[in-house]
């Protein structure tokens, strides 16, 4: 079974956010994404923002993280998006079957092809 894993990044949009969350499982590149609404404290070109965002838990494989990264820097609107893997050392055994895909056709993250 492959390695599951856990992607963060932030939008400052609840249209983005949607737009993200149901094009990476659409892309296969997610089985599951949660959408959090939360305020973020950060510096930005020397100033000190405090602001509204949307966190996304982007459920995935360790295997598909490259793919996701890549699709998140393509699409951001932000100049330097959140990407961060987290990886997922335990959890249940069914749940990690359906997000790697293994127990519905088609479902889960798609596998990564052979050539």
């Amino acid at each position: 079974m492959s390695e599951a894993c856990v992607v963060l990044t932030t939008t400052a949009t609840e249209d983005e956010a949607q737009a993200m969350s149901r094009n990476l499982v659409q892309n296969r590149l997610a089985a599951c994404v949660q959408r959090l609404r939360m305020a973020s404290v950060y510096e930005w070109n020397g100033a000190i923002e405090d602001s509204g965002e949307i966190l996304l838990l982007i459920k995935t494989t360790v295997e598909r993280y490259e793919e996701v990264e890549a699709w998140i820097a393509a699409h951001h609107s932000y100049q330097v998006p959140e990407i961060l893997m987290l990886p997922a050392t335990r959890g249940s055994a069914r749940y990690l079957e359906w997000l790697a895909g293994g127990n519905r056709p088609g479902g889960g993250v798609a596998p990564l092809s052979a050539g």
